[in-house]
Parts: structure tokens; sequence; C-alpha cells
């Protein structure tokens, strides 16, 4: 019995730490213009091909992949981003989180 309860604990546990790392949220439409815009305005990488268009950052104003935004042409956004932060828009999805008052 011992045994059960403590691999339920692992594995919820595990679970929850899993969800710290990475955050995933759909988005509003946007269009390969305005996706575009936003990704040079934070310093990212734009790409699109015939299965859509996204945009690639390190979440510090460089080029990379540890925050994402990929978009299926007339569908919704998905936001990917590191650190388990919350996501409103495609801005604070490409960027770094602000620092917080204290």
């Amino acid at each position: 019995m011992r045994k059960i309860i403590a691999i339920l604990i692992l594995f919820g546990s595990l679970g929850f730490a899993a969800t710290a790392f990475a955050n995933d949220v759909t988005l509003a439409l946007q269009t390969p213009e305005a996706l575009k815009a936003v990704c040079e305005k934070v310093g990212g990488h734009f790409s699109q091909d015939s299965s859509g268009y996204e945009c690639g950052t390190d979440c510090h104003g460089k080029p990379g992949t540890s925050c994402t935004v990929f978009c299926k042409p007339g569908a919704k956004c998905y936001a990917q981003a590191m650190g388990g932060r919350r996501i409103h828009n495609v801005e604070s999805a490409l960027e770094a989180p602000g620092k917080h008052a204290r």
C-alpha cells in the first residue's frame, strides 16, 4: 500500500513540475503580416510555408525556439512559452515577462 501511495505522489509531482516548464495557449487569429510585425518588434525569427506561419524567439529578444507562436491559415494561433508564465497575446508569448514590482 505504501508503494502505491509513493508512486501516486511521484507521478503527481512530476505532472505539476512539467506544467511549470512550458505553457501552451490558443490565441486569436493573426494575419501573417501582423505576426511578422510583432516578431520583428520582439527580435524573433519569422517563417512561412504552405502549412502556416510562425515566429520563434529565445524569450529574450533574439531568434530561438523557447517561445513560439504558430498559426495555420484561417485558424487560431497557438503559443508555447517556457517557464509556465501567463500568455495574454502574441507579444507576451514571444518576449520575456516584465519585472514585478514588490
